[in-house]
């Protein structure tokens, strides 16, 4: 048996029913019973023919796998209801790789927040921690993954058990943490990792969750309310990426390439370098192909089969930026050629997008850089153009706002509502997050809806109803290019529409610029 086990919670041990996009709903409120929300949304990754191994898991995961495999130790990558199965005796060490232990993350503090419940990433975590395998006195429990930062404290680190925190990029300082475990060694309780080279960065050896494989790692863009690693700004070499798109669509069969932002790989210059990038999509395009044709042999049957149904390029990405739309329109239009979008029964990609704020004040205080090329005074009229493009395009953005940026005046979040008035005609999910105190931004607390002015609530409510005057149509669609059963996606469904009912009358609240909850306290 090995003598370390890699683990994360539920929320991430799942493969989403094959849509990245659920994976959202871990930073939900629990306000659903947690067999309906399993169900729905996080069903678990499917396991190995040893009975244990989990088939996906979360990117970093993989990675942390991939250099451990390297030094000669023996791992094994489960899920959290498989632990008492995967380690035995002499298991000496557990990883855990988690994204939002607490609930502090940005989507998770908002939803938190508004619904006052804990939210089932945290529930998650606790639980993980609290398993009675994690628990064992003769194992030593290593953390590490995007929301590490959130168990940067000694009271949390001990109440939940933790040896060592490793915070930052792992894969050069996890070899060290995890040998100390295993010689027995005392662990120091908080590790930060470097910033990783790319020649130093490991080739993953199994498909992570719905097929993500990292591009680019960093964004160069210098925002200063974000991670300050994501300054570092480097590009993987193609042949690295090609061979982590064969392994993840041979065992996933679906790849999802994930950078800050997708439009600007090998990008030279802040502009997108449009040739690079239409080179990394047909190089991928064409591993798929291969990776198709290299199968074993198919009778005449299932091949007309395939030519008269196969439905879409099995590609997606994660992120892109507005700026870099504008920059070079061509880049998106040629992207949709390559995948072929809007043939077959793909109707639109999509992507996670910043909008963060429509006042141009705020925009030259924290985010000069993300407007780039352009200056922080053109920053309304990029998105409203970059929405013009994707449109055209069939390219549908999931966007974010940032409430309560350091200096936000309620002139400046006018200058939002006004900016999404102005998005109403375009196809697009827009949601507001409240500010988290990171990167350079640290400040001593959180904002929360009971820091809101009057604007806030406003906001807040033109955001939710632009997201209904497009979410049923978003859906239909969405869930039409994918394999969810026309079960779970009748229950979302009714879930929208449950949700809408009671969110009516609260609105109404929020456009006078009132606490819909206090109002509705006081009858």
């Amino acid at each position: 048996m090995p003598s370390i086990v890699l683990t994360a919670d539920k929320t991430l041990m799942s493969d989403y029913g094959g849509n990245e996009f659920l994976g959202f709903a871990a930073c939900g409120p629990a306000v659903i019973p947690e067999i309906l929300y399993e169900y729905i949304f996080c069903r678990p990754v499917p396991v190995a023919e040893d009975g244990v191994s989990a088939k996906f898991a979360p990117y970093g995961l993989r990675l942390i796998e991939s250099v451990l495999v390297e030094r000669g130790y023996d791992v094994v990558v489960t899920r959290p209801d498989k632990l008492r199965e995967a380690a035995d005796s002499s298991t000496e060490v557990i990883g855990i790789s988690t994204n939002d232990p607490l609930g502090l993350g940005p989507a998770s503090s908002t939803f938190g927040d508004f619904a006052a419940k804990e939210t089932f990433s945290a529930k998650s975590f606790r639980a993980l921690m609290f398993d009675p395998v994690v628990r064992r006195r003769d194992i030593k429990v290593i953390v590490g993954g995007p929301g590490a930062w959130q168990l940067e404290d000694e009271r949390i680190a001990a109440k939940y058990g933790i040896d060592c925190v490793i915070i930052g990029e792992g894969e050069l300082v996890a070899p060290r943490v995890f040998e100390m475990a295993l010689k027995g060694e005392k662990l120091p309780r908080f590790v930060h990792g470097d910033v990783t080279p790319l020649e130093k960065i490991p080739r993953i050896n199994h498909a992570a969750v719905n097929g993500l494989i990292e591009i680019a790692r960093g964004c160069g863009r210098g925002c200063r309310f974000c991670n300050p690693t994501m300054r570092k700004y480097r590009c993987k070499p193609l042949p690295h990426i090609l061979e982590e798109a064969r392994i993840s669509y041979r065992e996933a069969g679906y790849v999802l390439l994930h950078a800050e932002d997708v439009l600007r790989y090998n990008a030279k210059e802040i502009e997108p370098d449009v040739a690079e990038v239409v080179r990394l999509f047909e190089s991928v395009k064409s591993v798929i192909e291969m990776e198709k044709e290299n199968k074993s042999k198919r009778t005449l049957f299932s091949a007309l089969r395939r030519n008269s149904h196969e439905q879409t390029v099995p590609i997606g990405i994660s992120h892109f930026a507005f700026s870099s739309v504008v920059a070079r329109p061509e880049v998106v239009s040629e992207i949709s050629r390559i995948l072929e979008v809007g043939t077959h029964n793909r109707h639109w990609i999509s992507g996670q997008v910043g909008i963060e704020t429509g006042s141009a004040r705020l925009v030259s205080m924290h985010m000069r850089g993300k407007v780039r090329p352009f200056k922080p005074e053109q920053w309304c009229d990029v998105v409203i153009e970059a929405h013009q493009i994707l449109k055209e395009n069939r390219w549908v953005p999931c966007s974010t706002l940032i409430v309560g940026m350091p200096g936000e005046k309620p002139s400046d979040v006018v200058q939002t509502i006004e900016l999404i008035d102005n998005l109403k005609s375009y196809k697009s999910f827009i949601v507001p997050l409240l500010f988290v105190p990171i990167g350079v931004l640290n400040r001593d607390k959180f904002f929360s809806s009971r820091d809101f002015m009057p604007e806030h609530w406003m906001l807040i409510a033109a955001c939710i109803k632009h997201d209904f005057k497009w979410i049923y149509t978003i859906v239909d669609e969405y869930f039409s290019m994918s394999k969810t059963g026309k079960i779970r996606v009748e229950i979302m469904k009714l879930l929208v529409k449950y949700a809408e009912r009671k969110l009516k009358p609260l609105v109404a609240d929020m456009e006078c610029g009132r606490d819909p909850s206090l109002r509705h306290s006081q009858k």
